[in-house]
């Protein structure tokens, strides 16, 4: 491939000005279109949006050559692909990668009804031509991202635990990346769902809010183990905010009557979700967004790629070294229960999903739930206070799928939310992984 690199022009793919393509019939007849979308794939393959059965298509499966005509949108130079069809994908990452940034050029330009796409033509760029003319000059090269990075990194890997780790990325957003709105979100791999851990920037935290496996920005790029990025606002029902509810109303008997608050804007004009991986494992999600247009370039996206990848690798590393000093520790002995005194706080379980209410108000469901209903048993019946990460991952009532369910993250988001609530029920962390468990009045069980 000559001329420029597709590294060197990638802003021509970022969906603000529509591309030209060129093809011609197996007779000889040539054919000029508009094109929605042409995505960067990597460094030598593009895909174009298929969205209509037309000319276009039709010449592609009988002649695979054509040419592509893409503008920079910062110096307005003319750049000319000379392509070769390969295949059309229907699912997968690029197809959803496209399918989101679709959607916020449809909803931009008021063509949702039009903007469908149909799969994802995949090509080969053999040659990119940089077309003679009077382009502006190029904005000055992007400074501090890469610097950014390496300051986040540092700071993860001075973290001891998931709750510094999680701190830490998110401040590092803020401060090295000017990113002011973000949540990290893990995924519950046996219910399909994932569960925020963090977030910063919104009037709520939003902790314990959830929503499922390609649902939204979030639940897509969880699915498909792949970044998206949407540069404008979108009012596509796959990718406006999906999740709400954190019950199940199809339980019988047991009506949701709160939920925990999403804390996404209200109106996002830019949404970037990035994988949280490790080892081939989907962990979570970080995701960010803005009310401004266009804030997330390819460039964020791959400093929050290599953000997210090293908080993968520190969430696993944190977990061996607390199993580690977990199965060192001595074991931990019951405590003697506090005298009653005050009125008992009724703390209320349904069993048909985990969900626990302390009082009439809705706290925790799933196995977050299960876990502090065991522990209020045995501070009930045994007066224990200290529990350790270990014993509840061996404890077959609580039905933990394995390890890989990340406890750490459970008991984290279980801490966050009885702190939330600034009642007599804490979680406080007595060493790596064991904790204490901090009643201040006495409680009432009730089982539903």
């Amino acid at each position: 491939m000559t001329g420029p690199g597709l590294q060197d022009i990638r802003a021509c793919f970022e969906g603000m000005i529509p591309a030209i393509v060129a093809t011609c019939s197996a007779d000889g007849v040539p054919n000029v279109a508009y094109i929605s979308q042409v995505f960067y794939a990597d460094e030598r393959h593009v895909a174009l949006s298929f969205q209509f059965f037309n000319k276009t298509r039709q010449n592609i499966l009988a002649n695979p050559f054509a040419t592509a005509l893409v503008l920079h949108p910062h110096t307005a130079q003319f750049h000319r692909l000379h392509i070769r069809y390969l295949r059309t994908e229907t699912e997968g990452p690029l197809f959803e990668g496209m399918k989101a940034q679709l959607a916020g050029i449809a909803s931009h330009s008021g063509m949702q009804g039009v903007f469908r796409l149909l799969g994802s033509d995949v090509y080969e760029v053999q040659e990119v031509e940089s077309l003679e003319g009077a382009p502006l000059p190029p904005r000055p090269p992007r400074a501090g991202l890469l610097g950014g990075v390496r300051r986040a990194s540092e700071r993860l890997g001075r973290c001891a635990s998931l709750d510094e780790a999680l701190n830490a990325v998110l401040a590092s957003l803020n401060d090295f990346l000017g990113i002011q709105h973000a949540m990290v979100l893990m995924l519950d791999p046996a219910a399909g769902r994932l569960y925020t851990v963090a977030s910063c920037g919104y009037a709520t935290s939003g902790v314990g809010s959830e929503i499922g496996l390609g649902q939204g920005v979030i639940g897509v790029a969880a699915r498909e183990r792949t970044p998206v990025r949407i540069g404008h606002m979108t009012s596509a029902a796959l990718y406006s905010q999906a999740m709400r509810s954190s019950f199940n109303a199809n339980i019988p008997d047991f009506e949701p009557v709160h939920d925990i608050p999403y804390p996404g804007l209200a109106q996002p004009h830019s949404q970037l979700a990035v994988p949280i991986q490790n080892g081939g494992r989907m962990l979570g999600v970080l995701f960010v967004e803005s009310t401004q247009e266009l804030q997330f370039s390819w460039e964020d996206e791959d400093a929050l790629v290599a953000i997210a990848g090293h908080l993968g690798a520190a969430i696993e590393l944190l977990q061996s070294h607390a199993d580690a000093a977990e199965a060192a520790a001595a074991p931990v002995a019951p405590a003697k229960p506090a005298p009653a005194v005050l009125q008992p706080l009724v703390v209320k379980h349904f069993a048909a999903n985990d969900s626990i209410f302390l009082g009439d108000t809705y706290l925790i469901k799933g196995v977050a739930g299960a876990i502090l209903w065991k522990l209020l048993r045995d501070h009930r019946q045994l007066g224990r206070t200290e529990f350790s990460n270990r014993e509840l991952r061996l404890d077959p009532a609580l039905r933990l799928p394995d390890i890989s369910d990340n406890l750490e993250a459970r008991l984290l988001l279980l801490q966050r939310r009885l702190a939330e609530q600034a009642g007599p029920l804490r979680i406080e962390k007595t060493g790596r992984g064991r904790f204490r468990l901090v009643v201040d009045r006495p409680v009432e069980l009730v089982e539903s």
